[in-house]
């Protein structure tokens, strides 16, 4: 997706409106998640709507407000109440925080991170932020190597990867429900690199399409960083 312009808003209210109108945000559903999940109490308030990626500590950065959009675009309709979704690499757990207002009360949405660090950074955020997602168990954070996934709550109707793996991570394509969908950048660091979707079937089969070229730090091992 190409970058739309470097936007400077003073509210999330701004921000989600210039989404809208730019039509990043189309539908109402991707629209009322992302206003009630403030992305100021996820990363510093003084840049939290500018339309760019943002630092967040330990290394880690959170991903521009418009891929955020679109990734909860191309998985809307995975996002149903009741799913369940997995977001790796989920960093100041701000997009696990709007999937999980789109999944509804009986949705989970699985926040993994390598570096407990961001783990308690995000347990802090959703608490400030939207504390009803960690007290009805829609949101659960655990630390781990995001490239095999979280198999103690597969399968996951949709899954969102927020780092670019050079391969096709064989561990997260195992733990996509069948009619399920993922999201994730593949291509190598400081290179050319694509954002995939990938369908399964209900009998299985995978089906891959390219979507637009991006520019995602590596999805590593945990013995290195990588931001979500």
């Amino acid at each position: 997706m190409a970058w739309l312009g470097r936007f400077h808003g003073k509210s999330n209210h701004d921000l989600v409106e210039y989404l809208r109108r730019t039509d990043v945000i189309k539908s109402d559903r991707v629209y009322e998640a992302m206003s009630s999940v403030n992305r100021g109490n996820y990363t510093d308030p003084d840049y939290a709507y500018v339309d760019s990626p943002q630092g967040i500590g330990y290394g880690a950065t959170i991903s521009a407000p418009h891929m955020h959009a679109y990734a909860l675009e191309l998985l809307k309709e995975k996002l149903r109440n009741g799913a369940r979704v997995l977001d790796v690499g989920s960093g100041s757990g701000y997009l696990t925080a709007c999937m999980a207002k789109m999944l509804g009360p009986n949705g989970l949405a699985v926040g993994i991170e390598h570096m407990p660090e961001l783990k308690e950074f995000a347990m802090k955020n959703i608490q400030r932020g939207n504390p009803e997602l960690l007290q009805d168990g829609r949101v659960e954070l655990v630390v781990g190597d995001g490239r095999l996934g979280y198999p103690e709550k597969a399968p996951y109707d949709a899954i969102h990867v927020g780092a670019a793996a050079k391969e096709m991570p064989q561990a997260l394509l195992d733990q996509l429900a069948p009619g399920g969908c993922m999201v994730l950048p593949m291509g190598p660091e400081n290179a050319d690199q694509t954002l995939v979707q990938i369908d399964k079937t209900l009998d299985g089969k995978i089906k891959k399409k390219f979507l637009t070229s991006v520019v995602f730090v590596p999805l590593t091992s945990k013995s290195k960083q990588y931001p979500s």
